[in-house]
């Protein structure tokens, strides 16, 4: 994936912002030998005690912050803001957490709720993949 993070504050510019960083956290490193499946930032800090679940769970709440920019109901933001608390609650138990980082993706759900609102609400931003 080519990462692009435009600066702008338009529905386009925080689509690709907030794509590029879920990627980041979560899709953007493969290891050989886990068939294919990928990880990111995200599990990879979560292996610090205690600061790196914070650093994680401030990262998944800036694509919260972003969601909130967006005008999404409080609803919304607080389905959000609960899959970022689960992560960062079950991530800071030493060892199954960091098992669970790996399997649990709350940036990746976020994404989806805010996608969900942009293709409703900006449908011009929607990206056709091929």
């Amino acid at each position: 994936m080519d990462i692009d993070f435009p600066l702008g504050n338009d529905p386009l510019s925080v689509r690709r912002r907030i794509e590029a960083l879920e990627y980041v956290l979560e899709r953007a490193i493969a290891l050989p030998g886990l068939g294919g499946r990928r990880f990111g930032l995200d599990a990879v800090v979560g292996l610090v005690p205690i600061a790196g679940d914070l650093i994680g769970a401030a990262l998944g709440l800036y694509l919260v912050w972003e969601a909130r920019n967006l005008g999404m109901s409080k609803w919304q933001l607080a389905r959000m803001t609960a899959n970022v608390g689960f992560d960062t609650l079950v991530g800071a138990v030493p060892l199954a957490g960091d098992v669970f980082d790996f399997l649990f993706r709350s940036n990746t759900r976020n994404l989806k709720i805010i996608r969900k609102h942009l293709d409703k609400h900006h449908p011009h931003t929607r990206i056709i993949e091929a």
